[in-house]
């Protein structure tokens, strides 16, 4: 039979034409309603007459899209759909939720895009954001749609720019309790009155202006340094270590990345090392996310011990202060200031060849050495390579422990923005220094003694020392402990605890960005605008590219896109003291700033004097109680973001705390990662992939245009050209069948393939649901007003319990298997009760919505049934039946054994070897036969 024929057949069954006319129509009613916008406790978003102003609060938070021009494909809506869920459900619960969504609009991609098609950044930003809002609207989405944005609104960034001065403003005082941010106004008071030592010993009062400006701006937790960064000529900018492939080359383009010192803004969130890593405690996220956080922190408890030399001396952080008797050498960062003051002007005697590089005198090889590890990434050096490299600087630093002059080596493996940009080496203990010793002649110590039948090289084990004078006999725990307190004691070091974790480097030379509200004086220092001047919008420029240099231009330097709107850069301001001319930061801050802090707008979109009004933050975001840390209820995205957008998030959301503007500790409460969506991608013999929807399946080959393909699993996107988009599966299915496939695809934060042919099973479903309750031929409404049987009851109530267990605990595959079992039960009712009906509709709403007000509308309801209250369960019906089995030993009964009645035989046969008489009696022995007869017996044969 044709479709058309099928279709005049069952004018009123359930398929893509109709889902297509009655979509639409319940999102019109829902946004025009205002139905999933939650009432604030105060101020335009106000609402006591919404039937949720005054419940419980909950707020959801998808991680919000960065809007390309491609639109969505099925992978992306995953996390979105099942927070749409969870958020439709917990409505229905009684919570007053709030599920916004807004987007990520500042960054790269739309500034590259800009400048091959000549378009705006922001008009390619609103039309991006039009695209991704139809899409994710055509889904069914029930967000908030009152509190929308773009990070690159000015009336958004103005209060990224204001967070920025609160953080400039700000210094952290490690006296106060566990360390916290403090205005810099008691900074200044308190180096003013003398009760904080000024640096350098000076009096406050002896200081002028600018030498006070400069050591306030030392203190501030936003600064302006000179630092090592990523420099990526063929794009024009600093990338920042994430930014960086482990190639060296930039993730974007694939373009060569150079070590270069520049100045810039950096964060100061090594500050918050400490509270960084504790307050993972008190998070309910992933573990394994916790994990990574912890590792990028990198705590070390340790000693700072300095080495005598001719340019002072050189400062090294160790975690093993126990191995210094082992101490043969040390390596400098290529970039370290000491290596200009220490090098020599030739080799001093005794130079092996090995040390020099082949060059006539130590300036030289300092600079060839210098030249090429600049070529270099820092993940490059900091990557394990077979070839050590390095050259000897011709200069001596003096052990402390025993006054050994040692040589000093710089080597690319050593980094200037980590620990001191300086190592004691120490061969005999430590694999890295061990291979370094070997391919440059240098002497080993072991201070560890191996076991007897260790054969190995470095051994970093634990063990006795050895070799190590009044350390000698000791395991390494005492030794530590001993040598510390003698460090300290001899003025050589002390105890201390270093973090892997460097500071934020946050300036980008790019135009699409939020720009600084910083301006510089004549002196060359950075000077705050005040906040009646923000927001400091974008100029209008000609040209949004950075200056772009030949990829290998290692000589290059960043010159910023709004470097070229002079008249924007120099301006004459009044900032309290008469007009006078500054210039402008032509950097703007990075891509992550907009996403540090969107929670907290969320709460508040529209006041326009503050980030937030007190009494909304403090309503959506407060802690439950005084363990509890506060936050976003749920938020949910990708693992990718595992460290870097969640740590700078936590450093903001701490620093604001600190300073009384926000209500809790932390951003998120609880974190869930979604799984990715993959799918099948294929290739031809040269490689190159064809059309996936193209491809078809015969013989046990894949073909395409009649030549046989290979085929791949992995990643969805355009160059795999294996993209499937939602649209087409609304147009072919409707958005319920593919909110109802991907949720039950398989666990959340499980990956998983993507199978269009798969899609159908979740269609039938929906088909099956709709028949049970519209008369396929009318189109009338067909439930019956009877009481439904007890076996039907028994179903239905247990299927709410469990449907509701599994929503709660974001197990949504489950929720939904479970509700297909119920409907296949009443498909073969002869009658649909009503009250099965409706409470049928009600539990499939969260997932498939449209399909639910429909039916529900349909069954005589003229409300909405967002606001309906979910089913509960009758305990009645909950209760599960119990048998007594006799269970016997050789055809004697040892036992009773009482089990549910539906139990199965395995279930049953378990349960019966593990009664304590039986396992007593059989005693670990293995039993010949188990015999279950159901519902009468259980027999054991040994």
């Amino acid at each position: 039979m044709s479709e058309t024929h099928a279709e005049e057949a069952v004018p009123h069954r359930y398929d893509a034409a109709l889902a297509a006319r009655i979509e639409p129509r319940w999102q019109d009613h829902w946004e025009s309603a205002g139905l999933f916008n939650a009432p604030n406790p105060t101020g335009r978003l106000a609402n006591p007459d919404d039937p949720r102003a005054g419940a419980e609060k909950l707020f959801v938070m998808d991680m919000f899209p960065y809007p390309s021009g491609a639109g969505l494909h099925v992978g992306h809506p995953l996390g979105y759909i099942a927070t749409d869920s969870f958020a439709r459900y917990k409505r229905m619960c009684g919570y007053n939720v709030l599920h916004p969504m807004a987007f990520d609009a500042f960054g790269l991609p739309t500034e590259q895009y800009a400048v091959l098609t000549g378009q705006h950044p922001a008009k390619i930003t609103e039309d991006n954001v039009a695209t991704y809002r139809r899409q994710l609207r055509r889904l069914g989405m029930g967000y908030d749609t009152s509190r929308t944005f773009a990070t690159s609104d000015p009336e958004y960034y103005k209060w990224t720019q204001w967070i920025f001065l609160q953080i400039f403003n700000s210094w952290f005082d490690a006296d106060a309790d566990a360390g916290a941010a403090r205005p810099i106004a008691e900074l200044i008071a308190a180096f003013a009155d003398g009760t904080r030592e000024v640096p350098g010993g000076r009096q406050w009062t002896d200081l002028s202006d600018v030498e006070r400006r400069k050591v306030v701006d030392d203190h501030r937790l936003v600064y302006i340094t000179e630092a090592p960064v990523n420099w990526c000529p063929g794009l024009g900018t600093v990338l920042s270590n994430e930014e960086v492939t482990a190639e060296g080359r930039s993730e974007r383009g694939n373009y060569p990345v150079y070590t270069r010192k520049l100045r810039q803004w950096m964060m100061r969130i090594t500050a918050y090392a400490d509270r960084l890593a504790g307050g993972l405690d008190g998070l309910d996220w992933p573990e394994s996310t916790k994990h990574l956080q912890r590792n990028w922190i990198g705590k070390s408890t340790g000693a700072h011990v300095d080495f005598a030399s001719d340019a002072g001396d050189i400062r090294v952080f160790t975690t093993r202060p126990d191995t210094l008797f082992g101490a043969t050498y040390m390596v400098l960062a290529p970039e370290n200031d000491k290596v200009d003051a220490l090098v020599a002007d030739a080799w001093p005697e005794g130079t092996r060849e090995a040390w020099t590089g082949g060059h006539a005198d130590p300036r030289t090889a300092v600079a060839a050495y210098r030249a090429f590890a600049a070529a270099k990434t820092d993940v490059e050096r900091q990557a394990d390579a077979k070839d050590k490299t390095g050259v000897f600087i011709g200069a001596f630093a003096t052990n402390p422990v025993d006054g050994r002059r040692i040589p000093i080596f710089i080597a690319d493996y050593v980094l200037a923005g980590y620990g001191t940009g300086a190592i004691m080496a120490v061969p005999g203990q430590d694999t890295r220094d061990w291979d370094f010793a070997e391919a440059f002649d240098l002497p080993i110590i072991r201070t560890v003694r191996p076991p007897s039948d260790f054969d190995g090289k470095a051994y970093t084990g634990d063990g006795p020392a050895i070799n190590s004078s009044f350390l000698d006999g000791m395991e390494v725990t005492e030794a530590k402990a001993a040598i510390t307190v003698w460090l300290e004691d001899k003025g050589y070091g002390q105890s201390t605890v270093t973090y892997r974790l460097r500071d934020w480097l946050f300036s980008r030379q790019r135009y699409w960005g939020e720009p600084f509200p910083i301006v510089y004086d004549e002196t060359g220092l950075p000077v705050a605008v005040p906040e009646s001047m923000l927001p400091i919008e974008l100029p209008e420029v000609d040209d949004y590219s950075p200056k772009i240099f030949e990829p290998d231009d290692t000589d290059s330097s960043p010159e910023a896109p709004l470097g070229k709107a002079t008249e924007w850069v120099n301006v004459t301001l009044d900032l309290g003291d008469g007009p006078k001319r500054y210039r402008r930061d032509t950097n703007t801050m990075p891509n992550w700033a907009g996403s540090c802090w969107y929670q907290l707008r969320y709460t508040d979109p529209f006041d326009a004097e503050r980030f937030a009004d007190p009494a909304n933050e403090s309503y959506w975001m407060r802690p439950r109680d005084a363990e509890d840390c506060g936050g976003v209820d749920l938020y949910i995205g990708g693992q990718e973001h595992a460290v870097l957008h969640l740590l700078y998030d936590r450093f903001w959301q701490m620093v604001l705390f600190d300073l009384g503007h926000v209500s809790s500790q932390e951003p998120f409460r609880k974190l869930y990662h979604q799984g990715m969506v993959q799918a099948y991608a294929y290739t031809d013999a040269r490689g190159a992939y064809v059309p996936a929807d193209e491809v078809t399946e015969r013989d046990g080959g894949f073909f395409h245009n009649g030549q046989k393909v290979n085929r791949e699993y992995g990643k969805m996107g355009k160059t795999q050209r294996n993209v499937v988009t939602p649209d087409q599966m609304c147009d072919r299915y409707g958005a319920d069948t593919f909110r109802i496939y991907e949720m039950s695809m398989g666990p959340l934060d499980v990956s998983r393939p993507w199978e269009t042919r798969a899609v159908i099973g979740a269609h039938r479903f929906l088909q099956r649901l709709w028949r049970n309750i519209v008369d396929e031929q009318t189109g009338k409404c067909r439930v019956a007003d009877v009481d439904a049987d007890a076996e039907t009851l028994k179903v239905l109530h247990r299927t709410i319990d469990a449907v509701r267990s599994d929503m709660d605990n974001l197990r949504l595959n489950t929720a939904i298997a479970k509700q297909i079992m119920l409907n296949n039960h009443v498909v073969g009712l002869d009658e649909v009760p009503r009250s099965v009906a409706e409470k049928q509709v009600l539990m499939v709403a969260p997932f498939a919505p449209h399909i639910a007000e429909e039916l529900w509308n349909r069954m005589g309801h003229t409300e909405s049934l967002a606001n309906t209250a979910f089913p509960d369960a009758d305990e009645r019906y909950l209760v599960v039946e119990t048998v007594t089995y006799p269970v016997q030993i050789n055809g004697k009964v040892r036992d009773r054994l009482e089990i549910a009645a539906d139990a199965d035989e395995a279930a049953v046969r378990e349960a019966a070897l593990a009664c304590d008489k039986i396992a007593a009696a059989l005693d670990g022995r293995a039993p010949k036969k188990v015999i279950v007869v159901p519902g009468r017996m259980v027999s054991v044969v040994v």
